[in-house]
C-alpha cells in the first residue's frame, strides 16, 4: 500500500536513514512502511512523510495508476 512513499522517495534522491531521521522514525520502521510489512503508520506520522517529501498525504495514499 506504502510503495508509493519508497518511489517518491528515491526520486527525491533521499535514502531511508535521511528520511526516518526527517520524520523521526526509525529506519527499519520506514523500511517495513515502505513494503507494507506489518505496519500500518498513524496519519501524522503519513503527514510528516509528505511533508518531507513534499507531496500531500493523497499523493501518498493514491493507487498507482496504470499503463
Amino acid at each position: 500500500m506504502f510503495k508509493k512513499i519508497k518511489k517518491i522517495r528515491e526520486a527525491r534522491g533521499l535514502t531511508q536513514e535521511q528520511l526516518s531521521k526527517m520524520v523521526n522514525v526509525s529506519r527499519p520502521y520506514l523500511a517495513d512502511i515502505e513494503r507494507g510489512f506489518k505496519r500500518n503508520p498513524s496519519f501524522a506520522l503519513l503527514e510528516r512523510i509528505a511533508q518531507a517529501l513534499g507531496v500531500t498525504v493523497n499523493d501518498l495514499l493514491e493507487e498507482q495508476k496504470a499503463g
